[in-house]
């Protein structure tokens, strides 16, 4: 039934349905390639529409759906690599739309800064504000616009107005580096000024009246500070200087009442504090600090106004933890947790009255089904899933695990498995991208799953660097490229063999961007250990990446400096492009032409160095694919390459049928 609305929504952007392909004899691989039906659903505060984002090969959608019939009211769309990021409904009948852009399905987005509205029934359908407004004129409906080169954000939707929304502008020039909020008309686009921040690059966070309370943002020293004002037009007080305190503090938001201050603050070990700040007296005191992980999503109370009432969890399987075990939020939670056991909840939106959540249940064997809940009856509604033609039931689990590195710093990861025997598998070390900040998760993973359908077990590990773990651990791994941070993965790859998970003769190792470097550094580094490596829009020469860096300073800033160093020996120590004689395996290359994280010639310089060392090597490049490839007729070939080159080299232990 989902696919019909699947359909109609496809039709309505005018844009082509996707290729159907046949089934390959031991894999289908087309069955896990395909693309999300919808990947997020709110609904409106009165209950009577859905709003969804409809990915589209290489841009993402937004529809909206009466909910008694589910017919297609309206529809928004933009051009390639221009995605919906996020959404809101700012009232009963009015949805704002913040755009990014990638330019690969395993690129970052990055938020254009750009503003646009729509009615739920279509109409009124415009840009309010951002770079490439054109402002007042024969073009638009909308006078009051200001042409300017800005970014802006929502900061916040105004729950008690219907009108306006407070959003932050964010000048693009140097001639006013300064961060303003600003009050907007979600119909006319016009502008007042609220606040100005006392900080550059400034994120702003308000109370339940609307007001702008706190400012963070960075400097030239790249250090975070978090501002602090008692009301509209008091002056800013400085409350935490990274410089001095070494630490990073966020402000989340207010108590019901104003008087209490949500913070997350960084440690120096350990993860990240969930902490309430009294405003009037300054007294601190700490809520929520999990042992092992940062707090990955907040949790909300429903009504209004919504407070912070805890958070999730994601070490090993996610958890919920909240502030009062015995409040009306998190009593909700533990009766959905119950109802949908084994898979994780989080409520996505509610009703302006509360009656009414939309539950998403996701778990790895699950990309995600929504439910709209009814507090009242306590009845679930099955609304829609991501891909309704997965079968949990065929697809593979995914444990978590921990492990020791050589120096005693605990791992944290996954071991997905397939159908049968966990013994003396033939294996794939599946580092992930990133690498800073960015950590694998309980999740259903696209790329685990169609390799454990393959008979392959599946290892993925947060080495030191990886996020979610808090300021210490990400540390760890700063300028510890093809060092510390590949130790991890190799440490790890020997823990499974200990194990009896991994035949020590057959294990690959096969990752994305920074995976597809930490594949080719494997290696090299132990020549050993892995009997084949395969690199997907990955980087290979750490100069040319440094040299890269300001041409891309938009996009990345100097990380690369601060992250990965400016050493000239070191750099090329941890080049695989300058190892290639170390390599002793085949190797797979895979990259895109319009590639602006991981540029093409890093893999045509791989493959020349490997070729140049007779080092078997393959490659897949498509000249008009980005940072991950879009198109559904290339995912499949770079999957049935991949395939054809794991069993050419350490062979599948299983045979799945297909699904």
């Amino acid at each position: 039934m989902q696919m019909k609305y699947r359909s109609v929504v496809v039709a309505v952007l005018l844009l082509a349905g996707a290729q159907v392909y046949p089934v390959m004899a031991q894999v289908d691989v087309e069955h896990y390639i395909r693309s999300n039906e919808f990947n997020d659903i709110k609904l409106s505060p009165a209950g009577d529409y859905y709003a969804a984002t409809v990915p589209l090969g290489d841009r993402t959608g937004l529809a909206v759906l009466r909910r008694a019939d589910k017919k297609i009211t309206a529809s928004f769309t933009l051009g390639k690599n221009r995605h919906v990021e996020a959404f809101w409904w700012v009232n009963p009948s009015r949805l704002l739309i913040s755009i990014s852009e990638k330019y690969g399905s395993l690129d970052q987005p990055v938020w254009t800064g750009e503003l646009y509205a729509i009615d739920f029934d279509g109409k009124r359908a415009e840009m309010l504000v951002g770079y490439r407004l054109q402002g007042d004129g024969a073009s638009t409906s909308i006078k009051n616009k200001k042409a300017e080169s800005v970014m802006a954000f929502l900061v916040d939707d105004l729950p008690g107005d219907d009108k306006n929304v407070i959003i932050s502008v964010s000048p693009l020039t140097q001639d006013d580096p300064w961060t303003r909020a600003e009050r907007m008309d979600v119909y006319t686009g016009r502008r007042v000024q609220v606040a100005r921040a006392p900080v550059k690059n400034a994120t702003f966070t308000t109370d339940h009246d609307g007001v702008v309370r706190f400012a963070s943002g960075f400097g030239q020293d790249s250090t975070n500070k978090l501002y602090y004002r008692v009301a509209d037009g008091t002056q800013w007080q400085l409350l935490n200087d990274e410089a001095t305190s070494h630490h990073i503090e966020y402000a989340l938001g207010f108590s019901a009442d104003n008087r209490t201050a949500y913070l997350q603050v960084d440690q120096a070990q350990g993860p990240d504090a969930l902490v309430a700040y009294e405003v009037a007296s300054g007294v601190r005191k700490e809520l929520l600090r999990d042992a092992t992980m940062d707090p990955q999503a907040m949790i909300l109370s429903d009504g209004t106004p919504s407070v912070l009432a805890g958070a999730v969890y994601h070490d090993g399987k996610p958890r919920t933890r909240f502030f009062d075990e015995k409040s009306a939020t998190a009593k909700l939670y533990r009766a959905l947790e119950a109802a949908f056991a084994g898979n994780s909840v989080f409520i996505t939106s509610s009703t302006a009255d509360g009656k009414q959540v939309m539950v998403r249940s996701t778990a790895d064997r699950n990309p995600g089904d929504f439910y709209v809940f009814d507090t009242t009856t306590k009845q679930a509604a099955y609304v829609l899933s991501r891909r309704n033609w997965i079968d949990p039931e065929k697809m593979a689990e995914m444990r978590p695990i921990t492990l020791k590195a050589r120096d005693g710093l605990v791992l944290q990861g996954f071991l997905t498995l397939p159908k049968g025997d966990a013994k003396s598998l033939s294996m794939v070390v599946m580092p992930h991208g990133g690498p800073y900040g960015i950590h694998d998760d309980w999740s259903f993973a696209t790329d685990s799953q169609v390799l454990a359908a393959a008979g392959y077990a599946v290892l993925q590990v947060n080495y030191r660097g990886s996020g979610g773990r808090g300021r210490a651990f990400q540390q760890a791994g700063a300028r510890e490229w093809g060092d510390k941070m590949q130790d991890d993965l190799t440490d790890a790859t020997r823990w499974a063999i200990n194990e009896g998970i991994a035949a020590s003769d057959r294990i690959c190792i096969y990752g994305a961007s920074y995976g597809g470097y930490a594949a080719l550094m494997g290696v090299a580094k132990e020549p050993g250990l892995y009997r084949c490596a395969a690199g997907y829009v990955g980087v290979y020469d750490l100069a040319m990446m440094q040299r890269e860096d300001g041409r891309k300073s938009k996009r990345l800033g100097n990380w690369s400096q601060d992250w990965v160093g400016n050493d000239v020996g070191k750099l090329a120590a941890a080049s695989p492009n300058l190892l290639a004689d170390r390599i002793k395996v085949p190797v797979f290359l895979a990259a895109g032409g319009e590639d602006e994280i991981a540029p093409i010639e890093h893999s045509k310089k791989m493959e020349q160095a490997l070729r140049k060392a007779g080092v078997p090597v393959e490659t897949l490049y498509y000249p008009n694919e980005g940072h991950g490839f879009y198109a559904e007729a290339h995912r499949r070939e770079f999957y049935d390459k991949l395939l054809a080159f794991l069993a050419r080299n350490i062979g599948a232990d299983a045979t799945a049928g297909t699904k």
